[in-house]
């Protein structure tokens, strides 16, 4: 058989239909449902920056992204579970600024969703 008969062969066709199908749902799935979140790994000063925090009072567990640029902080976010107050937040604010050099305004606090 030739390519043009097999392309005039209606189940040659529903089978090339019904494959091109399934290579676009597993590419749908690789892309959109794959686990990423879990493979993410906190650096260095992350650790040891959340560490810091897991101490200060009414803290249970935090959670630290440090921004940097050229290897330098700019920018830290930091979800914290536990007692939510203005105490709690300002505390949590210094003492990350204080421990990467940052300005207090580049520091964002967020109590954990639950």
């Amino acid at each position: 058989m030739t390519l043009k008969e097999l392309k005039k062969n209606k189940t040659f066709r529903i089978v090339a239909i019904l494959a091109a199908a399934l290579l676009l749902l597993l590419v749908v799935w690789a892309v959109f449902f794959k686990k990423g979140s879990s493979d993410y790994a906190p650096t260095e000063a992350e650790a040891r920056l959340s560490i810091l925090l897991n101490e200060i009072d009414g803290v249970e567990k935090t959670t630290v992204m440090i921004t940097e640029r050229d290897g330098v902080p700019v920018s830290a976010v930091v979800v914290f579970e536990g007692e939510d107050g203005i105490l709690i937040r300002s505390r949590l604010i210094e003492a990350s600024a204080k421990a990467l050099s940052l300005n207090a305004r580049d520091i964002l606090v967020y109590p954990a969703n639950h």
